[in-house]
């Protein structure tokens, strides 16, 4: 009965649905609300990306690390709760550069809105963006995670690698952490796809795969976080479902279902959220997903969740520029 009342609230969709709903990409960087606020400051010392000379040999380094491990160490990684970077060398100048893409507000406000006082829509705190700095922290990534030289590059080629990162910054904002599929099975249907650090690292070897890099065959495994559900429902944006005309019912069920997720002052108010959540995600099998800006009701099915940590291979080049 839930999913019939949710399938009438939503809009009708003509046609076929595409699975895996794209990721929406946008013609320009919203300014960010002073409510925001992130915990660390978002690329602290990050600079312009230089231009290299066309004659330039430039190495390219995979580098991962377990998440703030700055603070936990090999705590996350544990888990297999990895971070992924990109690290350059250019043989003219000896200098090292690093290139991440992550939260500007940390993972939790990317993941969860806030709940504000007087305001009948969730409030989201969300933007992802690249950083580029130069050096490469090796004790961050070495010591319990990857640094490891992954191909060889021109000049020529970091220079257009350059100016596809900027256009990929502009355009693609919004940080999306959850893959939500059918089942665990590697055929199952994917409904919708993360865009996280990751995404970005695997994004820019492609581009260089497509400038003509050539990689090293070597295992690199990169950590995705999975939703299990059903086919989702569309249910509606901001405006149709928390404006003026919107529906209530479902307003006040969204903004409910969010409301343990929120930050924590004491043990106690987590435990009791957090029963909550198990009640509604795995009892009742609910998730309300936010994505390109759109509100989706998840019929959430057994696994519910699972973290992997899944090898994805390196991209096969169709020039060979410089070999390795």
């Amino acid at each position: 009965l839930l999913l019939l009342l949710l399938a009438e609230w939503g809009p009708r969709v003509s046609g076929r649905r595409r699975w895996p709903v794209p990721y929406r990409r946008f013609d320009y960087r919203p300014k960010t609300d002073p409510y925001c606020q992130a915990r660390y400051t978002f690329c602290p010392t990050g600079s312009a990306i230089p231009i290299m000379k066309e004659e330039d040999v430039i190495e390219v380094y995979r580098l991962q690390a377990p998440v703030w491990e700055f603070k936990y160490g090999d705590l996350l990684g544990h888990l297999k709760i990895m971070h992924d970077a990109v690290g350059f060398k250019s043989s003219l100048t000896g200098k090292n550069y690093t290139m991440e893409w992550y939260e500007l507000f940390q993972l939790g406000n990317c993941t969860f809105p806030h709940l504000r006082p007087g305001m009948d829509a969730p409030f989201w705190c969300n933007q992802g963006a690249a950083c580029f700095y130069e050096g490469i922290d090796d004790a961050h990534w070495k010591e319990n995670g990857t640094l490891v030289l992954v191909t060889t590059i021109s000049g020529t080629m970091f220079n257009e690698m350059a100016e596809w990162v900027k256009y990929d910054n502009e355009t693609g904002i919004y940080y999306e952490t959850w893959t939500v599929q059918a089942s665990p099975d590697k055929k199952s249907a994917v409904w919708f796809d993360s865009y996280e650090c990751s995404k970005f690292i695997l994004r820019t070897y492609q581009k260089l795969a497509d400038l003509g890099a050539v990689f090293k065959k070597i295992q690199t495994n990169y950590t995705s976080i999975i939703l299990f559900s059903g086919e989702p429902i569309y249910l509606g944006n901001e405006t149709s479902i928390f404006g003026p005309q919107g529906n209530k019912t479902l307003a006040a069920a969204i903004r409910d279902f969010y409301n343990p997720f929120k930050p924590h002052q004491t043990v106690r108010e987590f435990f009791v959220d957090l029963f909550k959540i198990i009640d509604r995600v795995i009892l009742n099998h609910q998730f309300y997903l936010f994505y390109n800006l759109e509100y989706w009701f998840l019929p959430m099915k057994s696994p519910y969740l699972k973290i992997i940590y899944e090898e994805v291979p390196l991209p096969v080049g169709s020039k060979a520029f410089f070999g390795v």
